[in-house]
């Protein structure tokens, strides 16, 4: 186990001083506070005795039929009998990669991939083999290629980790298209999909993606959250899995947690019988587009020639590729200095690329600390082109997709 290197970031992007457009901290400042306090006084009065005692090792069964309910809007049709509840989708995660993983198993996942997934992949001593993405996420061309070269090799392959909707980190979205290709690619290799999904309902233009989950019931393992939609500190997710699947998951879960915490639980619960949860997530998503819009416009307004972006439709992030020879690692400390703070492109792969990318996130800061952080980020930027034009271009480790410049994202 190894520290990641967002958590490293969070002592110095704590300080008021900095901009930080690191950490992906759900802006719950638009919940209702009063609202939240007098739902939580409630649980506490009326069933306070539950709320405070063990639960079920599986979670909460009236939680698990909202879940169902949540995941409609996603078209996902699922029985509260095949929910689990977890400490977050981060113990989803965890729990998915025990059931599955013996050291040396491989995982096929984006190039980049969410951070903590691949943290827990390396805990459990997986082999991560990235799959090329572009613009419009996992290139199915590229999924069967990664498939035939591990087949080859003589490695077993236990399953496809992928965020279609709103990608952490590169903010793009997999087209239902490619969605239905590569459901076609993995049942042909009985592959499992394990489909993680916190910002689906987070969309700014459109209809919510249709999860990969709804169009195949036994080969994709949903993992949701309240986090983004709700607030993070409860710390609810979920798992909807096949049956068999499940079982296995429930075991796992009671011998880490013993149960998910049941106050947290009820009061989520609560929350969605007794507020109009949708109208939030309406709310959030106006919130979450005007810091979008702010950090696009910069962007266009302040970077230097040579530097690409990708543009989400939805979710916290955008991914930002560099001109050739810089390092977003080797430049973080100068950011710093600037007051202003990012997570390098190299956290987000398990085999040492991304160096010329960074995440940016938009989620947290007010459209004018947004505008004002990406000020001092092209400072920054603009000076390390300077020394690269004076001294030479560093070498600089890159793949192809979305670390390569397109010429629709400048």
């Amino acid at each position: 186990m190894t520290a990641s290197e967002v958590r490293s970031l969070f002592a110095v992007a704590s300080r008021p001083e900095v901009v930080s457009l690191a950490g992906g901290m759900p802006n719950i400042s638009g919940l209702p506070m009063d609202v939240v306090g007098s739902l939580l006084n409630n649980l506490i009065e009326k069933r306070g005795l539950t709320a405070l005692q063990y639960g079920s090792g599986q979670g909460d069964p009236r939680l698990r039929e909202q879940i169902c309910e949540v995941m409609s809007a996603t078209g996902v049709r699922g029985h509260p009998d095949d929910v689990t509840v977890t400490v977050g989708s981060q113990q989803a995660l965890d729990l998915v990669t025990r059931i599955f993983i013996d050291p040396g198993d491989v995982i096929l996942a984006e190039a980049p991939s969410y951070v903590g997934a691949l943290s827990t992949f390396r805990s459990y001593q997986a082999e991560v083999v990235h799959v090329e993405m572009d613009d419009e996420g996992l290139i199915p061309d590229r999924l069967r290629e990664a498939i035939r070269a591990v087949n080859a090799s003589g490695r077993r392959i236990k399953f496809l980790y992928t965020i279609p909707s709103y990608h952490n980190p590169a903010g793009v979205t997999l087209p239902a298209e490619r969605r239905t290709e590569i459901l076609r690619i993995c049942r042909q290799e009985d592959l499992l999909i394990i489909e993680d999904d916190p910002y689906g309902l987070l969309g700014f233009d459109g209809e919510v993606p249709r999860a990969m989950r709804a169009d195949d019931d036994e080969g994709v393992v949903y993992l949701g959250s309240f986090s983004k939609t709700f607030a993070p500190g409860f710390r609810v997710g979920w798992t909807l899995a096949p049956h068999a699947v499940r079982e296995k998951l429930v075991l796992a879960a009671e011998s880490s947690v013993l149960c998910p915490p049941t106050f947290s639980q009820l009061a989520v619960s609560e929350y969605l019988s007794g507020y109009d949860w949708r109208g939030q997530v309406k709310a959030f998503r106006e919130l979450y587009r005007e810091r979008r819009d702010a950090m696009l416009g910069a962007l266009s307004d302040l970077m230097p020639e040579g530097t690409h972006w990708t543009h989400p439709s939805g979710g916290f992030y955008v991914w930002l590729t560099l001109p050739e020879g810089l390092d977003t690692k080797a430049m973080l400390p100068r950011a710093v200095t600037n007051r202003v703070a990012y997570v390098p492109g190299t956290a987000f792969y398990a085999d040492g690329f991304g160096s010329r990318s960074m995440r940016l996130s938009y989620c947290y800061p007010t459209p004018e600390r947004i505008r004002e952080g990406v000020r001092r980020l092209a400072q920054v930027v603009e000076q390390e082109v300077e020394l690269r034009t004076a001294f030479g271009a560093s070498t600089s480790s890159r793949r192809p997709g979305l670390d390569a410049p397109a010429p629709d994202q400048s």
